[in-house]
């Protein structure tokens, strides 16, 4: 699933330098979460790089937009054409 940054975001944009991605950017209040560009870090980590980085946990998976880990690798690959992942 992909991740989403809550309303407890600070702002701080510790994760936006951590996505592999660049599913992250600024918004109007917090930081957002592009949740078609969100892998969960599948490809490039072995976990959510955003999540660990951001100090006040304010990311979070998405309940509402539960994805296997086969669908998240996908959508890694078609994100990065002609890399090969670094995880799988």
């Amino acid at each position: 699933m992909a991740y989403k940054i809550s309303e407890d975001c600070i702002s701080c944009g510790a994760c936006e330098a951590e996505c592999p991605n660049n599913a992250i950017s600024e918004g109007e209040t917090t930081f957002v979460i592009d949740p078609d560009k969100c892998t969960e870090c599948v490809g490039a980590h072995d976990s959510s790089k955003c999540a660990e980085s951001c100090p006040v946990e304010a990311c979070v998976p998405d309940a509402e937009r539960k994805e296997p880990r086969e669908q998240l690798l996908k959508k890694w690959q078609a994100l990065h054409p002609g890399e090969t992942p670094k995880t799988t």
